[in-house]
């Protein structure tokens, strides 16, 4: 039977810690599964570079058989609507698709598909693997979550990140709050001052400035930005001993991170992309492996 992954929200916490559990059991358990027998399309109408590849490098590893969607070479610019484009590839015999798009909840257009449906970003609101490989990191770093203050500094108000992440964590048990420029911050969870937060989180993530989604910076240049807001070597040395940095990427150097921060010794930022992979594996087996 299908499963589809739409948010995080719609998710028990025993089902998000099942999903982890998994992705664990493929990285470090050697767990095996042979989807050769699945055809999963990936259908991307907006840029990615971790996510979609991530998506295929988990696909390749459960050895699927994988369609590569092209939104510029396609139909829809002979006037197809996004409905009947994902309608093709369910009429192909497709077992899931895995969808980004800039529309919020699109998935509400998609609620007669027979295949499964992965949701890989929905314009601000969600985006559910990246929201579980945040927590598989923070999990492989403390072994829980309850009471854990995670800050996440930056475009709070565009970013589907924060807004996927925030409420989840809070169920888990993590204390969260915001800060960055007030022009993009939201009511997703408490502010507090940059300086004052890096002193004291267990968690940091940090986030870029989301242009592609018409996000404007008019007070700051992108140095005085950093100056106030970005993590540098010496906001590193202010953190926590056991703190950590994380980022969903693409980071802008010399923007919100200096060139010391993604290697850091205290930088998750790579191994969180190690780990999407075998999150999106895990996914993958709860959507069509079962």
């Amino acid at each position: 039977m299908k499963k589809d992954l739409l948010s995080l929200k719609l998710l028990s916490n025993e089902e998000i810690i099942d999903i982890l559990e998994t992705a664990r059991d493929f990285r470090d358990n050697g767990l095996k599964l042979d989807l050769s027998d699945k055809i999963i399309a990936n259908l991307f109408f907006e840029n990615s570079t971790r996510t979609q590849y991530s998506f295929m490098t988990a696909e390749e590893k459960l050895n699927a058989k994988v369609l590569h969607f092209n939104a510029q070479g396609s139909s829809i610019s002979k006037g197809e609507t996004f409905y009947d484009t994902v309608k093709v590839f369910e009429s192909f015999g497709c077992d899931a698709v895995v969808i980004r798009s800039s529309q919020n909840e699109y998935y509400n257009e998609l609620k007669n598909l027979n295949c499964a449906i992965i949701n890989a970003g929905d314009g601000t609101e969600n985006h559910p693997t990246q929201n579980l490989l945040d927590l598989l990191t923070i999990y492989d770093e403390f072994g829980h979550f309850d009471g854990l203050k995670i800050m996440i500094v930056g475009d709070i108000l565009h970013s589907r990140v924060a807004h996927g992440s925030v409420e989840v964590m809070k169920r888990l048990g993590m204390k969260c709050f915001i800060s960055g420029p007030k022009e993009f911050m939201d009511d997703t969870a408490a502010y507090i001052d940059f300086d004052e937060g890096v002193k004291t989180m267990d968690v940091i993530m940090m986030l870029r400035i989301q242009t592609e989604r018409h996000a404007v910076l008019t007070t700051l240049s992108d140095k005085e930005y950093n100056t106030k807001y970005g993590m540098n070597e010496e906001r590193v040395a202010k953190m926590k001993d056991n703190a950590i940095i994380m980022h969903p990427a693409p980071f802008n150097r010399g923007v919100e991170v200096d060139n010391y921060v993604p290697e850091c010794p205290k930088s998750r930022i790579f191994r969180q992309m190690t780990n999407g992979v075998y999150v999106r594996m895990a996914v993958i087996k709860r959507s069509i492996g079962d």
